[in-house]
């Protein structure tokens, strides 16, 4: 029903079809199988978060049905959102685990959703840091709000549980401090900047959009720092409001800066406390 909490998960046991067998539905008992838990609570937890802090009704705020598919491939070292539904793989037991372990991975994922039918930013450049740098600030703010931290208790890490002993990671990236998440002999060193001095030119990853998301990702965890308390309660108010109704496909880091200083003064009024810390917080990252 429109307005319920709706999950199904399915199991495509080590195939790349999708979306495999279906496993658990919504209200099922629960599973033997710990990745079709984890991605059953998560999900649920992400569709909480949003329902509880956003009034908002699913990843489409019309009821849409929550379809998560676990054991995708063999030692497959990933989680994506498909367009339609959530995928994750097992990892390679060697550098990765389960990628169903991370609450804010499965929350950055289901937040490509929300961006696909709000902002739908375009995944390439600019746009494509800001969609991913999205998807990674409401990703943390699920982890956060599911665990009642605040912003200065919060570890500001996406993927913090997801590698093995052993690898030299704290997590895939950092939004406190971009750069310092993992340094490891085969992984490499986390390439993300946190300021625009060190912004990266690169025509790889659809333009950098895993590397330069670091630069708006600081800027929120800097807001969220300087307001204080729950992070999701005005920081991430003054984002959701911007990306839901001002963000536009092909946006720039500048009129992410321009919106959600504009989104602060809507909400907050005009040169608040919250409006100023927003701009302080941009300025911290050289925008």
């Amino acid at each position: 029903p429109a307005g319920g909490k709706r999950r199904t998960i399915y199991d495509a046991r080590g195939r790349y079809e999708l979306p495999g067998r279906l496993v658990r539905g919504e209200g099922a008992p629960k599973s033997r199988d710990a990745a079709v838990n984890e991605a059953y609570n998560g999900s649920g937890a992400t569709y909480d978060f949003y329902a509880r802090v956003f009034s908002r009704n699913s990843i489409n705020d019309r009821g849409m049905r929550l379809d998560s598919t676990v054991h995708y491939g063999v030692r497959y070292d990933n989680a994506f959102w498909n367009g339609q539904q959530m995928v994750f793989g097992d990892g390679d037991g060697r550098i990765f685990r389960r990628f169903t372990r991370s609450l804010e991975v499965i929350g950055h994922e289901l937040s490509h959703g929300v961006i696909q039918f709000e902002a739908g930013l375009e995944y390439r450049g600019q746009a494509g840091a800001l969609n991913e740098s999205f998807a990674d600030v409401l990703g943390s703010l699920v982890r956060q709000y599911r665990k009642k931290h605040s912003a200065e208790q919060a570890d500001w890490l996406i993927g913090g549980g997801l590698f093995m002993p052993g690898v030299k990671a704290r997590g895939i990236r950092s939004l406190k401090e971009p750069g310092s998440a993992y340094d490891d002999p085969i992984l490499g060193k986390d390439p993300q900047p946190g300021h625009m001095r060190d912004y990266v030119r690169t025509t790889e990853d659809n333009g950098g959009v895993h590397i330069n998301s670091g630069i708006p990702n600081r800027a929120f965890y800097e807001l969220a720092r300087r307001l204080g308390g729950n992070a999701w309660e005005r920081a991430g108010r003054i984002w959701y409001l911007a990306l839901t109704e001002k963000l536009r496909p092909n946006s720039s880091f500048r009129d992410a800066v321009n919106l959600t200083v504009e989104a602060a003064g809507e909400l907050y009024g005009k040169n608040s406390r919250e409006q100023k810390a927003t701009r302080e917080a941009w300025a911290e990252v050289g925008l």
